[in-house]
């Protein structure tokens, strides 16, 4: 599946969710930072994710710390080597923002930060103390 179809399944809620892995979530933000600013991004991503959590009947899955870190993170790693690149090479460079478990966020937040209710409704600032 090429860029253009997962964006598009995604945005249209024609992806199954069984198949919409961690990965995939990745890319998609990957491909929206590639052709819009940060902001725009950010916010295309928050509502289309939360689209897609309503339509497959699990609204309570959507995090919105984790949703924005990750986004925060991928574009990170993208103006660090500059946003040339292929989709694989940011794969090849970037395996910690790929693996969900363990993920890259345990290094930036405490596990009861996360698994808070606040975290879920509202962004939170990292709260563990990197050395």
């Amino acid at each position: 599946m090429n860029e253009r179809d997962l964006v598009d399944g995604f945005e249209s809620c024609t992806l199954p969710n069984t198949s919409f892995h961690h990965p995939d979530h990745v890319h998609v933000v990957w491909t929206y930072l590639q052709e819009m600013p940060f902001t725009s991004a950010l916010q295309r991503f928050r509502e289309a994710l939360q689209r897609f959590a309503v339509h497959n009947g699990k609204p309570g899955l959507y995090h919105e710390t984790i949703t924005c870190a990750y986004v925060v993170l991928v574009h990170e790693r993208m103006q660090g080597r500059g946003s040339a690149g292929s989709w694989e090479d940011f794969c090849r460079d970037n395996p910690d923002v790929l693996t969900w478990r363990p993920s890259i966020l345990d290094r930036y937040y405490r596990p009861e930060t996360l698994g808070s209710e606040l975290a879920r409704r509202v962004f939170i600032l990292p709260d563990r103390c990197l050395h």
